[in-house]
C-alpha cells in the first residue's frame, strides 16, 4: 500500500512541536530561538525572507545538521531553539521530524510556513545577494 505526502506530513505533525505565526513572533525575540527557512533559494528571491532567518534548503539539511558530516554548519551546534518553515508547512513538517529523528531536541515547525507568515502580515525582507 502507497502512502502519499499528506500522511507522511500528517504523520510527522503528529509527533513534533508546532507553533503559530503569532507564537513564532513572539519566540523570535528570544536569542535563543533560531528560525531555520528551508525554502529553496530560488523562493527566496521571489518570495522575500523573514530577516534573521537562517537558510537551510531542505535537500542539505541533514548534512548541515550532523556533527560528523564534512558539510556542517556550526550554526546547528548552538544551544538553541530552532524553529523550521517552508512555503506552506509541509517540507518543514518534514523536516523537523527528520531533525528530532537525528536526536536534535529542541526543534519545532512554523504552521502554515512563509505564506502563513505574510498573510498574518508579519514583517518580510527582501533577500540580498552575498558578494
Amino acid at each position: 500500500m502507497k502512502k502519499g505526502y499528506s500522511a507522511l506530513v500528517n504523520e510527522a505533525v503528529a509527533q513534533i512541536k508546532t507553533y503559530s505565526v503569532t507564537e513564532v513572533l513572539e519566540k523570535q525575540k528570544d536569542p535563543r530561538v533560531q528560525l531555520i527557512d528551508v525554502r529553496d533559494h530560488r523562493e527566496l528571491e521571489r518570495e522575500g525572507i523573514i530577516a534573521g532567518a537562517f537558510s537551510a534548503p531542505r535537500g542539505l539539511l541533514e548534512f548541515w545538521v550532523d556533527p560528523e558530516s564534512p558539510y556542517l554548519k556550526p550554526i546547528f551546534g548552538e544551544d538553541k531553539e530552532f524553529i523550521l518553515f517552508c512555503a506552506a508547512g509541509w517540507r518543514s513538517a518534514l523536516a523537523t521530524k527528520t531533525l528530532q529523528d537525528m536526536g536534535l531536541e529542541r526543534v519545532a515547525h512554523m504552521d502554515g510556513g512563509f505564506g502563513a507568515w505574510k498573510a498574518a502580515g508579519a514583517p518580510v525582507s527582501e533577500k540580498t545577494h552575498k558578494s
